[in-house]
């Protein structure tokens, strides 16, 4: 088969501070490194972008030594953690940011979804949008013409397209965006987790749309998504980055298999106000956060779950609330549920505790994890953190959970069962 992408060595380095501080002296440096020969001698320092670890170092590496390639009509799934590398990777394939080292061969045009509203121009309509993409992409204006109503139908933008789409909602220039990437003629389709600002009814679109386009027109498609149910429908392979480095690369359900493996989280996390570790930003420090059994010393499905958050909030006289969201390790959402703090913008400075229960009987076995959303008047985002806090539901019935049934909640249902011999018994009850 004809090879669509190859991946060599491919390192990304960043410097971390404000833009522009001693730049010339490092641009001096890294000059005359380069007349004598030598190796870079920042490259040399930079450390690697783990997030869990506090280094005084200014130079590290988004992305470390990653290798790959595709054949055309390939579907590949990229997964990790937040900050493993993924968007940066596949700016560096789009070419909106060159890599450090290594480089990269890529056969064919390339359409990428990289952020809301990527290659956009907001005071253009989408009408003129679409064609300005198209151009880019070196079609002709006959060829968008007859991919126009396509677009505009698959979009469901109807109605805006001549609208200026600085105008339009997060959703519809999504929608848009994807559309114009996936109708317009290019051999690589790449689609980063922008679809998650979609609906649920349009991302099952978009899939089966980015399934066609690599089964019936043979096209290369990247995609980055957090939910493991879409990555394993859609993708043959999967890539996982860890902290910017190669972690697997192998068929979709051992790449996700692996993932879920390596991303395993304590139970509870505890901070002191004054570390410097902790978890938050002016407005919101999380002290500590924890989940436990309700009843016995292992947490079951029979067990339920008692969670506990203890925060530090710096801004008093607002409408505060806490949102609680669940998932599972393919980032299903259990639940998403909010806790009003305040009501009559009446928060105060200080520490306040919360404390919920999940009841027995209802999460089925597996692992999930927390996310936490602190908000003002359920509108305004004050903070959010995902992955913080993860915890394991094991099945008491097996006694491990290597066979976990099917489902996310296993309800304790009382049925009532009635028998009757004939079918006339059957009419009458």
């Amino acid at each position: 088969m004809n090879q669509a992408i190859e991946v060599n060595n491919l390192s990304k380095l960043y410097r971390l501070g404000e833009i522009g501080t001693g730049t010339l002296t490092h641009d001096v440096t890294r000059w005359w490194a380069k007349v004598r020969g030598k190796e870079d001698p920042f490259q040399k320092v930079g450390v690697t972008n783990d997030r869990t670890v506090k280094t005084d170092d200014q130079f590290v590496w988004a992305l470390r030594d990653i290798n790959f390639s595709l054949n055309q009509g390939d579907v590949l799934g990229i997964i990790g953690r937040n900050g493993s590398g993924k968007s940066t990777l596949l700016k560096i394939l789009s070419r909106v940011t060159l890599p450090t080292q290594g480089h990269i061969k890529v056969k064919g045009r390339i359409a990428s979804l990289l952020e809301v509203g990527t290659g956009f121009h907001p005071d253009l309509t989408g009408r003129e949008n679409i064609f300005l993409n198209g151009a880019i992409l070196g079609m002709t204006k006959s060829e968008i013409k007859s991919k126009f109503d396509e677009i505009v139908s698959f979009a469901g933008v109807d109605q805006y397209v001549d609208t200026p789409v600085k105008r339009y909602s997060s959703g519809m220039y999504v929608r848009l965006a994807f559309a114009v990437a996936a109708h317009l003629e290019s051999e690589i389709l790449i689609i980063d987790e922008v679809l998650a600002v979609g609906d649920a009814e349009f991302q099952r679109k978009c899939i089966g749309k980015m399934d066609d386009v690599s089964k019936k027109e043979g096209r290369t498609v990247l995609f980055v998504s957090h939910n493991m149910a879409s990555v394993r429908s859609l993708c043959q392979n999967g890539l996982v980055l860890q902290n910017g480095t190669f972690g697997y690369y192998g068929s979709v359900d051992s790449a996700i298999s692996y993932y879920q493996h390596q991303s395993t989280l304590n139970s509870s996390v505890n901070f002191s106000i004054d570390d410097p570790a902790i978890i938050g930003n002016e407005i919101i420090k999380i002290c500590d956060f924890s989940v436990r059994p309700m009843s016995g010393d292992l947490l079951s499905i029979s067990s339920g779950v008692e969670f506990e958050l203890v925060f530090w909030n710096n801004t008093p006289n607002i409408n505060l609330d806490v949102t609680f969201e669940l998932v599972n390790l393919e980032e299903v959402k259990v639940f998403h549920h909010a806790a009003i703090i305040s009501q009559e913008k009446d928060s105060k400075e200080g520490f306040y505790i919360l404390k919920g229960t999940l009841p027995a009987n209802l999460l089925n076995a597996g692992q999930y994890k927390f996310n936490l959303l602190f908000g003002e008047n359920q509108k305004y985002l004050l903070f959010r953190v995902n992955d913080i806090i993860g915890f394991e539901v094991l099945n008491e019935a097996l006694g491990f959970n290597s066979s976990i049934l099917p489902g996310i909640i296993r309800p304790d249902i009382p049925y009532q069962i009635s028998f009757k011999e004939n079918v006339y018994e059957l009419s009458k009850s």
